[in-house]
């Protein structure tokens, strides 16, 4: 698939959600996403075992206020604002997945639920709001126009 191609998918507010991170080309998707002018926060989840590392990566990389929590209340909280970051939309890829689902499978159930609600809060704002998960199992839904 082409950047262009990837653009169009991701400028489709509709279809913003938790994906499956395509297997090639996430270099013309990374690219697609900057054209598009969104933040782009790449978490690599392979050291990451409990659900207190998840949320210490997660503050990072968005660079959450001083008042996150450190819980999924909090989390929701902080997606569902994110006024510090100012973009058109935005794309989470959360990388090496496996460990931390094989670990943690209820927390990581939770975190995708906490991420697809996030999703679903953004679309009524008419902002895009992807989350790629990079794993092997199946339960989620790979790119629409890649399945």
């Amino acid at each position: 698939m082409s950047r262009e191609q990837y653009e169009g998918i991701l400028r489709d507010i509709a279809r913003a959600g938790v994906y499956h991170m395509p297997q090639q080309g996430m270099g013309d998707l990374l690219a697609a996403a900057e054209a598009a002018g969104f933040a782009i926060c790449r978490i690599d989840l392979a050291m990451v075992r409990d659900k207190t590392a998840l949320f210490e990566r997660l503050a990072i990389a968005f660079e959450f206020p001083d008042w996150f929590g450190h819980n999924w209340d909090a989390l929701a909280d902080c997606l569902g604002d994110l006024s510090w970051i100012t973009t058109d939309g935005y794309l989470l890829v959360l990388e090496h997945c496996d460990g931390f689902r094989a670990s943690q499978a209820e927390d990581f159930a939770t975190a995708l639920q906490v991420f697809a609600a996030a999703a679903a809060a953004w679309r009524e704002d008419n902002v895009p709001f992807w989350i790629l998960v990079d794993m092997h199992a199946d339960g989620i839904a790979y790119l629409p126009g890649l399945g």
